[in-house]
């Protein structure tokens, strides 16, 4: 099954996620801000990334942006996930170089079928 890196700095949206997308049987890493989730990216190569864009040391959106830039990552699939549910943070996020964009708090059905998209 595919392997997912969770970049997210909410330990209760890690948890929670993490343990929903296992009992599907994905494989899951987590990073806790978006550095990590870039060294993360390079290190671990995961089939999807799941980005919180409200990240400390490098938001969300830096950190998809310059995975997006990087020859080495551009091709993982990110789908961004926020709390702010408003087109325009959707349409920041996908100009950031996102692949698909989804509100928190999570509908795990409808995250599922956009991750199936790419896995």
């Amino acid at each position: 099954m595919a392997y997912i890196l969770i970049v997210e700095d909410n330990e209760m949206n890690r948890d929670m996620l993490g343990r929903r997308l296992e009992r599907r049987g994905f494989e899951i890493k987590f990073a806790l801000d978006g550095q990590e989730g870039l060294d993360m990216m390079r290190s671990t190569a995961p089939d999807l990334v799941l980005m919180d864009m409200g990240l400390p040391v490098l938001d969300g959106w830096q950190a998809t942006s310059q995975a997006k830039a990087d020859p080495e990552l551009k091709d993982i699939p990110i789908i961004a996930l926020t709390a702010h549910a408003l087109e325009t943070d959707r349409q920041k996020a996908l100009d950031a170089g996102a692949d698909d964009f989804d509100t928190k708090p999570v509908d795990i059905q409808r995250l599922l079928d956009k991750i199936g998209k790419f896995t």
